[in-house]
């Protein structure tokens, strides 16, 4: 702790040197002088608000005389018109202030400084978020400016019940967190939960935002694939959520919000579902759930069976394969699996520019080529197909990748094992789900374990919109 002296060149010096003035191009100083006394103000270059500093210099250097003002509160009270305004003495906490896009300012005579949080930042629109998107409903997404995520929040939520409350996460980083909450519903011991586990975060850095938040929060089980914590980067999604009960967790410079608890079922619900009818709704999520549980057995079932033709009817031989080739079909579904993955690596790196000509390539390579060259047969890239187009209809990345990494752990268990490593790979999927812990919050796989029809029910099928159904 380094408090500001009566000496006002000292006070200077030191905040010279904490504030890198002379060092760093964007630290902007101003030497003032305020009614008779020197005064020196700090901002950092593109956070402060240019007509709003302008308004209040005009009004100091007006200032004729601070005869009677004895302390920073009181010149605060005459001549600062910002309604966000606050005194501080530690010369630290004064600094990390005017990092994150706060004004400092001392005068000659007072022993604390004001902090004038007259800031702006930069940010880009708040259009539709790339995923997640729907049909009909609001097109505006969260970004990565804290403050106007709130406000998107608070426009939906006007309920005075509605807390935002303020945490900060890493002494170096000093990120901004944010808990969201309706007073009157939120579970007491979840949040309670949620706040020890903030504060005894211990890293020097969050520079991977929510993700860097999620893994410090978490226990172990690094071996569990299953994600467990929920992202969405929608905001009536956020408030949805909010209105039910749970945890909002928002990360300054992400756009993306943690939604705590966390549940399995959880992931299987999406936006669009709530923008059509009921029945409609229903309708999508179930065959969301139908089509997602495909995507992790589909091709170890069919390989397992392709192994074993003999358990087959005979109206299901049309399965079998029928084309020569050169390579195993475990090979060749191990195969093809890594190369959807490095097209979706390379789609990614890959300018608008030369999109076209990706496509193209990709398509020769996993297409007519790799068939003519009995690398692959018609009937692995077919499933392998089905299985990369479903992955879409989950919203969720991290649950796509964790099937995706248990769907080649079955491949490798049947190659190895045949059907007792079919059945072992089952019985140990079904061990990672009930064994999953959350972040905070219920057993992960509720309601079905512990087992609660109403609420299982609700989760599987779209409800009717009523009072108490957000």
């Amino acid at each position: 702790m380094q408090l500001f002296g009566e000496n006002y060149e000292e006070n200077v010096r030191l905040l010279d040197d904490l504030t890198g003035a002379g060092r760093s191009f964007d630290v902007v100083s101003r030497d003032l002088l305020i009614g008779g006394r020197r005064a020196k103000m700090y901002v950092i270059d593109g956070y402060g608000e240019g007509v709003t500093l302008e308004r209040m210099t005009s009004v100091w250097l007006a200032v004729s005389s601070l005869d009677g003002v004895s302390a920073m509160k009181e010149f605060i009270d005459r001549y600062v018109t910002h309604s966000e305004v606050e005194t501080q003495r530690d010369a630290d906490v004064a600094v990390r202030g005017m990092l994150i896009g706060k004004t400092l300012l001392i005068i000659d005579g007072f022993l604390d400084c004001a902090l004038i949080d007259a800031k702006t930042y930069p940010m880009r629109g708040v259009e539709e978020p790339s995923s997640g998107k729907v049909l009909r409903g609001s097109h505006d997404g969260f970004v990565e400016t804290l403050v106007f995520n709130a406000a998107l929040l608070r426009r939906r939520i006007c309920d005075p019940k509605l807390t935002l409350e303020a945490h900060k996460v890493s002494e170096r980083s000093e990120t901004n967190v944010v808990l969201c909450y309706l007073e009157d519903k939120v579970d007491r011991k979840l949040l309670s939960e949620v706040r020890d586990k903030l504060k005894r975060i211990d890293v020097s850095s969050v520079a991977m935002s929510q993700e860097s938040i999620a893994e410090a929060m978490m226990k172990g089980q690094w071996y569990n694939p299953f994600p467990r914590v929920r992202y969405t980067e929608r905001p009536d999604a956020a408030t949805a959520c909010v209105m039910e009960g749970e945890i909002i967790l928002m990360v300054d410079n992400s756009p993306a919000v943690m939604i705590l608890p966390t549940r399995f079922f959880d992931f299987l619900q999406e936006a669009n579902d709530y923008y059509f009818p009921p029945l409609v709704g229903s309708y999508l999520r179930i065959l969301r759930m139908v089509i997602f549980f495909l995507t992790l057995f589909i091709t170890p079932l069919w390989y397992w069976l392709i192994k074993n033709p003999h358990i087959l009817a005979e109206h299901y031989h049309f399965i079998e394969i029928r084309s020569e080739t050169a390579v195993p079909i475990f090979v060749q579904l191990l195969l093809v699996e890594f190369l959807v993955d490095l097209l979706k690596l390379a789609s990614l790196n890959t300018p608008n520019a030369f999109a076209g000509s990706f496509s193209t390539l990709g398509a020769l390579v996993l297409g007519d080529f790799a068939v003519q060259a009995r690398w692959l047969v018609p009937e692995v890239l077919a499933y392998m197909a089905f299985v990369a187009v479903a992955n879409f209809a989950q919203p969720s990345y991290e649950l796509s990748y964790a099937f995706k990494l248990l769907r080649l752990l079955l491949l490798c268990l049947i190659a190895a094992l045949d059907t007792l490593g079919f059945v072992l790979g089952i019985v140990l999927i079904v061990f990672l789900l009930f064994t999953t812990k959350p972040i905070a919050g219920k057993e992960y796989m509720s309601p079905l374990w512990p087992f609660d029809a109403k609420a299982l029910l609700a989760l599987v099928t779209r409800r009717p919109i009523r009072r108490d159904n957000t």
